[in-house]
């Protein structure tokens, strides 16, 4: 929709039925997929990549270069898949050569005045509710959920389906399923009502639970707690998953909270 008031660069590759209020301003090397709606004032800056039926509100600001002193004026892109709202001033800045772009899934809702930075990788059907602050190289998996004005500490990773409580400082990893909350960032137990919710049974449930008793509760290091896990817990997805995301934390995994009661073996 062709709009008077609003400056959309002649390279822009806009979709026919795209929507964009005035006062818009979308930069060259810009693509918008179909059905999309550009509120008024939002700035599209150069190598964003737009999906289909994507709802921008007024003052966002897409793909501008990153807050980064090592970037060096590389060509990169901004991703953000098809039916994805982001709401008003929010901020998500391009990659830098390290990953070459910052990439949000498709379903997302990116709530007002959160920051997303350089070489971020955002899940599908992820939440960021208002004031998420994101630094770079920050990895969320699918379904995962941020709670209101909390940060990640950069190369920060949230597992998939996990959730974290507002407010919250996360200076390491978030492992998949799991609630985290407190101060310090600490275990909370499993998510279970969001796993219900996206037709996890509740064998399904109580077998995730069960892996994380090793985790948390009984004690043990990291190391103890996976060599039992394979050895006495049946080999599942999510098994394995949670297995694969606790070995490859750089930084290690948020821990059991201070007041913990460990559980004694039967």
């Amino acid at each position: 929709m062709n709009q008077p008031l609003a400056y959309v660069h002649p390279e822009a590759k806009i979709a026919h039925n795209v929507v964009i209020e005035p006062f818009a301003v979308i930069h060259k090397d810009v693509e918008i997929g179909e059905g999309s709606w550009i509120g008024s004032h939002v700035t599209i800056m150069e190598g964003a990549r737009i999906g289909k039926n994507c709802r921008i509100f007024p003052g966002a600001v897409i793909s501008a270069i990153p807050q980064d002193l090592k970037f060096g004026g590389e060509y990169t892109y901004t991703t953000v898949g098809d039916n994805t709202t982001i709401r008003e001033c929010v901020t998500i800045n391009r990659g830098t050569s390290a990953h070459g772009k910052t990439e949000i899934g498709s379903n997302c809702l990116i709530m007002a005045y959160t920051h997303i930075a350089h070489d971020c990788v955002i899940g599908n059907n992820c939440i960021l509710v208002n004031n998420v602050q994101m630094a770079g190289h920050v990895t969320m998996g699918d379904w995962a959920i941020i709670g209101g004005s909390s940060s990640v500490q950069q190369f920060g990773r949230i597992g998939t389906h996990a959730m974290v409580g507002g407010g919250s400082l996360v200076r390491k990893d978030v492992p998949p399923y799991i609630k985290a909350a407190r101060e310090p960032l600490s275990y909370a137990g499993i998510n279970s009502i969001g796993l219900r919710r996206r037709g996890f049974s509740n064998e399904k449930i109580n077998e995730i639970q069960d892996i994380y008793r090793y985790l948390y509760l009984k004690g043990l290091n990291n190391s103890q707690a996976i060599s039992k896990i394979e050895l006495e817990l049946p080999a599942t997805v999510e098994r394995d998953e949670i297995l694969n995301f606790v070995r490859t934390a750089k930084r290690g995994i948020i821990k059991s909270p201070a007041n913990l009661v460990v559980e004694e073996d039967e």
